[in-house]
Parts: structure tokens; C-alpha cells; sequence
């Protein structure tokens, strides 16, 4: 239950947060006066960590529910080892984020 329930927040989450860098992209590539707002909400690290968390998760949850439409039965395990992926790809891709900038 908690998979699902997961799956369906993080997808409107995720289109709510992209919605969100391509309108400030909007603003900021095709103005000449930049908006301050825009500017400073494209700018928001935590837009950006929450895409990179949100995604990884989204996605690795998703390839679960394939491998289990597939037939796979042990679903504990399978929940387990999704989470432990989508961590671990979670927090290197924070790395590199962070690293490069």
C-alpha cells in the first residue's frame, strides 16, 4: 500500500516540481528583465534535490511493479532491495549534484 500511494504522489509531485523549472526557464531565456521571483525560485536547490529523490524512487518503484506484474512473488524482498537501489542512486546522484555545484 505504501508503494502505491508513493507512486502516485511522487508523479504529481514530479510534474508539479518540472512544471515548475520549465516556467522559470520560461522567464529567465526569453525576458529581457528577468523576474526576481523566477530567478530565485529557478535557483532553489531544493527543487532540484526533490526532482533528484523523487525520480529515483519513482522509478525504481516503478520497475518494481513491472518485475511483479512479471510474476515475481517474494514482494518483501523485492520492497527491500528497491529501497536499498533507489537509495544508494539516490545519494550518488546528490553527491555529483552537490559536488558539481
Amino acid at each position: 500500500m505504501f508503494i502505491w500511494l508513493f507512486h502516485r504522489i511522487s508523479g504529481v509531485s514530479l510534474i508539479a516540481l518540472f512544471g515548475i523549472k520549465i516556467l522559470t526557464s520560461f522567464f529567465l531565456f526569453t525576458k529581457d528583465n528577468k523576474p526576481d521571483w523566477a530567478l530565485s525560485l529557478h535557483r532553489q536547490p531544493i527543487v532540484d534535490v526533490l526532482i533528484l529523490i523523487l525520480f529515483t524512487f519513482h522509478s525504481i518503484y516503478g520497475i518494481r511493479t513491472i518485475v511483479m506484474d512479471m510474476g515475481y512473488k517474494n514482494e518483501k524482498r523485492l520492497f527491500l532491495a528497491s529501497n536499498v537501489v533507489a537509495s544508494v542512486l539516490s545519494a550518488f546522484l546528490l553527491y555529483i549534484y552537490f559536488l558539481m555545484s
